[in-house]
This record gives structure tokens, sequence and C-alpha cells, in this order.
């Protein structure tokens, strides 16, 4: 069982940067694969960026050259530097934590979601 607890969300105004953490606990050695997700009501849940056991990282196009995924194995946490924020990345995001196998992602764990609110 792998636990996810997400922070670092809130209110800001368009062109702002906002980070989110998620720190991760339990059976850590299962996990190969870290991911960021989002959803607004009404639409379905997108993932906005992961990274792998190897660091390699993958991004919505929407997000490329505004969102930097990263993670400190020392501390067990992923980070989701957001910058340039506009209104329409506004919100729910969700820390996955999962495997990749063979190139591909599958998410097993999520957290409970922290709000991201973009202001025009």
């Amino acid at each position: 069982q792998v636990r996810l607890e997400e922070s670092g969300g809130g209110l800001v105004q368009a062109g702002g940067s906002l980070r989110l953490s998620c720190a991760a606990s339990g059976n850590i050695a299962s996990i190969s694969a870290l991911g960021w997700s989002r959803r607004v009501p009404g639409k379905q849940r997108e993932l906005v960026a992961s990274i792998n056991s190897r660091g390699s990282t993958n991004y919505l196009d929407s997000v490329k050259g505004r969102f930097t995924i990263s993670r400190d194995g020392s501390k067990n946490t992923v980070y989701l530097q957001m910058n340039n924020l506009k209104p329409e990345d506004t919100a729910v995001y969700y820390c996955a934590a999962g495997r990749e196998d063979w190139g591909k992602q599958e998410y097993t764990y999520w957290g409970r979601g922290t709000q991201v609110t973009v202001s025009s």
C-alpha cells in the first residue's frame, strides 16, 4: 500500500506560479512511475506530467514549457512546478503513483487532490 499526500494548491493570478508537492509513504519500493493529473468538473481526468524511475518525463501538450515535474528520492516526494499559469489550468490536481512496464505507465495509487484556481 502506498499513501500520497498533496500540498501547495491555492489561488493565483494568471501568469503566476505555484509548486505542488506530494509526499509518498508506505511500500515505495513497488513504485516506478509518479505523476500529476487534474480534473475539471464535468470533464475527464487528464494526466498532466509523469516521471519514471530513470527520471524520464512526459507532459501534456498544453503544459509543455510551463510545468516541470521533479522528484526527490531522499524525501520520497514528487513536485510539480507550474509557471505562467492560465485560467484553463484551474482544476483539482491529484498525485499518482504506480508502475511503468515496457514503457507503459499504470497508476494504482492516488492522493486526495489539491485545488488550483487561476484567476484572470
